[in-house]
């Protein structure tokens, strides 16, 4: 369940990463600047869950709830941002086979994966243990000096879930082998990703779906004069990505 380091400095370059992130385990990386993650399912029933940190600056982070109330939705998906606590845009989802990933539920801890499939730990069976999803996250999180004080709401991606008219939440099941999901990153980022099943998947067997991390250079961002299917999306990303353009001094983009 290793670190495997996936970054450029040189935004105009072709270079291009592909490697596995099999069920159960969990990735971190820095991915920079005008570079596109894409995360790929291989087979049905998977979930991964996301936290994104500004690399420059960590403590500012991803933002569940203004990414959702700046939006107006419950769920990301193509179109929509991941905004940090400072009001800029860390990454954006400028496509998505899913079409709905959870952004309320957060990652599953030790307590529900235990409860749910019973205990295998690293002692009996390596890396076919059960891990979920929250100490996953932080042992990635803790390869950077971060710790559970720096961990705020994630991202599952590959999973919907939907509220019922009391308000209570149900893991929609799906096949989604082959699907993908692309995040465009607007600034230079700590990616940290644990593949394990989502706290509320109704499954009785731990059989969390192999995903395929893949990273390269990213088109270049369209003028503002053109429409870009993430910052045009509604009038707050607009202002998002001007905060963005502020921070860097790209003034002309302001």
């Amino acid at each position: 369940m290793s670190s495997f380091p996936i970054t450029t400095s040189d935004s105009s370059s072709s270079a291009h990463f592909s490697i596995p992130l099999s069920g159960g385990h969990h990735w971190c990386g820095r991915i920079n600047k005008h570079h596109v993650l894409t995360l790929k399912s291989l087979a049905a029933n998977a979930n991964a869950s996301l936290y994104v940190v500004n690399a420059d600056e960590k403590l500012e982070r991803f933002n569940m709830p203004d990414s959702l109330k700046a939006q107006h939705t419950l769920y990301l998906s193509k179109g929509h941002v991941l905004y940090s606590d400072m009001g800029r845009v860390l990454a954006s989802i400028i496509s998505d086979d899913h079409g709905w990933n959870d952004a309320i539920c957060g990652p599953s801890n030790a307590a529900m994966i235990s409860s749910q499939y019973g205990k295998k730990t690293f002692q009996d069976a390596r890396n076919d243990r059960y891990q979920n999803g929250l100490d996953g996250l932080l042992t990635e999180m803790s390869k950077f000096a971060l710790n559970t004080s720096d961990l705020t709401a994630t991202l599952n991606l590959f999973s919907k879930v939907t509220p019922d008219v009391q308000g209570q939440l149900s893991y929609v099941t799906a096949d989604n082998t082959d699907q993908s999901v692309s995040l465009r990153f607007e600034m230079n980022c700590l990616v940290f990703i644990c593949n394990a099943p989502h706290p509320l998947d109704p499954s009785d067997v731990y059989d969390p779906a192999d995903i395929e991390l893949t990273v390269q250079a990213a088109a270049p961002m369209v003028p503002k004069t053109e429409f870009d299917v993430c910052r045009d999306s509604c009038e707050q990303n607009q202002r998002g990505f001007e905060n963005n353009a502020r921070y860097f001094g790209d003034y002309a983009n302001v």
